[in-house]
């Protein structure tokens, strides 16, 4: 058997009640590792440490917490290489964007190492003479994180960095999907000066150790990425403890090309949304809303560029779309392509399992042309390395057609218009919006949600994180002579 991997709790490595393979979605015949899936009373026990732990870690001097997240995100830069080959191997991005989410993973670490130093709060006097009001953030206590397998490392860092800086414990629980770059991650945390159960890796699967992790009331927090069905489970089963919760959910974003648009900008910018990372991101361009007077050669171009990307092995040298994360994911995109074809959309070009020099899950992208926003798959988020175009005839009207989703967590514009891009920008209904720039990628020193159906609770990201990973209290002082 290859080496098994093993859960890390309350300061020890445990291997588990049993344990998974991981699979290289490129290459089928290559084993990564096997990893231990954890039961509920090791899951108790994490939570025991680490209502120990948070403890002392509350009262932890701030430099010591800027050393230990700084030193965390610099090994991480310093190993981005080594450790985004792994990522890409296990997730089936290209090995360029492992190492980019790696190297990104790192700068969220040394962002809230500087965090750490920043705890200032505010003074005021009182209404009433001789008082004097402190108002200050406090560690909201022990944080659940579930985090998921598209993002592997990013998206679970972007969670733990502030958990800790801001005085907090973490027990995480990743996608058994991709265990790999959990235990690198975690590896690389349990070698820092923390107390023993601080942090907890528990991995295992949502229905059995992840439920009970949400419905203990020995969490005090909750910051998930998932799916909305799974979110609003988490939200049910939060609300009987009152945990407070920070869901990121699904998108089904826009880019809408104007008839002033740089089409070479567009067609950089469709691409990069709709395609890149196999098109398997929150914030990819499933919908391409197009003006009616650029839509003819938009397209046609926009397939021929679609068909001449490479697919092929993540860490083969050229390749611009790694495999499909799983079997079972690209069962769903193939059944999501025939689904576009039967309401009646034009396949320019793509959506075909194809084969290549080792067995994994292979998908050329689709775009697909004459689609309606009320169709099926304009209104469920895809996941895929699909993009539907949906033709218009005004800018009002491309408007429109961005905002007609339930969903609202990026939009994007390409237009050269000044006046257009502040109105869109203005007006569109989600949480960020991009101009002349794929609706993929964002900053980590800013605030990062949705709305509708993407998101609910507090924002991530920059200092907006402190809404969610702290609690404020005011305290009232007599200063004054009291007679």
């Amino acid at each position: 058997m290859t080496n098994l991997n093993q859960n890390f709790i309350a300061g020890e490595w445990l291997a588990g009640v049993s344990e998974i393979a991981n699979i290289n979605p490129s290459d089928l015949s290559d084993t990564i590792g096997h990893y231990a899936q954890a039961d509920e009373a090791q899951l108790q026990r994490a939570l025991d440490a680490a209502e120990n732990a948070r403890r002392e870690w509350s009262k932890a001097g701030l430099e010591r917490r800027y050393e230990v997240l700084m030193a965390i995100g610099n090994e991480l830069i310093q190993r981005c290489d080594e450790l985004g080959t792994l990522l890409a191997r296990e997730e089936g991005k290209t090995q360029p964007e492992g190492r980019g989410e790696v190297y990104r993973s790192g700068q969220f670490f040394t962002y809230f190492a500087a965090e750490a130093l920043r705890q200032i709060g505010d003074n005021a006097d009182s209404v009433r003479d001789g008082i004097e009001i402190d108002v200050r953030r406090e560690p909201v206590g022990t944080v659940a994180i579930i985090s998921p397998w598209n993002f592997p490392m990013a998206t679970a860092v972007w969670k733990i960095a502030p958990a800790l800086a801001f005085g907090n414990a973490v027990i995480w629980k990743p996608a058994n999907l991709v265990p790999a770059s959990a235990v690198a991650l975690t590896e690389i945390i349990s070698r820092q000066d923390i107390p023993v159960g601080l942090f907890n890796l528990v991995m295992g699967s949502g229905s059995g150790v992840g439920q009970q992790l949400v419905e203990s009331p020995q969490v005090n927090a909750i910051s998930f990425t998932g799916s909305v069905p799974v979110g609003r489970g988490i939200a049910q089963s939060a609300v009987g403890n009152f945990t407070k919760i920070q869901l990121e959910m699904g998108s089904k974003n826009a880019l809408a090309v104007m008839d002033d648009a740089d089409l070479d900008i567009a067609f950089a910018c469709a691409l990069n949304g709709a395609f890149g990372s196999t098109g398997q991101k929150c914030t990819a361009s499933s919908r391409i809303v197009v003006h009616r007077n650029v839509h003819d050669y938009f397209v046609e171009e926009l397939g021929q560029r679609a068909s001449a990307m490479v697919v092929d092995h993540a860490l083969k040298e050229g390749t611009q779309i790694g495999p499909v994360s799983s079997g079972e994911q690209l069962q769903q995109n193939l059944a999501n392509v025939e689904l576009a074809k039967k309401e009646g959309a034009e396949l320019l070009c793509g959506g075909e399992r194809v084969e290549r020099d080792t067995e994994g899950y292979f998908m050329t992208p689709a775009v697909f042309v004459g689609t309606k926003n009320d169709w099926q798959v304009n209104r469920e988020e895809l996941f895929a390395p699909i993009a539907c175009v949906i033709k218009v005839d005004s800018y009002d009207e491309a408007l429109a057609t961005v905002n007609d989703t339930r969903f609202g967590l990026t939009a994007g514009i390409i237009t050269s218009s000044l006046s257009r891009a502040t109105h869109f920008r203005r007006n569109v209904k989600t949480g960020c919006v991009m101009v002349n720039l794929p609706t993929a990628g964002t900053d980590y020193h800013v605030p990062f949600g949705g709305r509708g159906e993407s998101s609910y609770g507090p924002r991530e990201q920059g200092q907006y994180a402190q809404e969610f990973y702290t609690t404020v209290k005011t305290s009232y002082i007599l200063s004054g002579d009291p007679a």
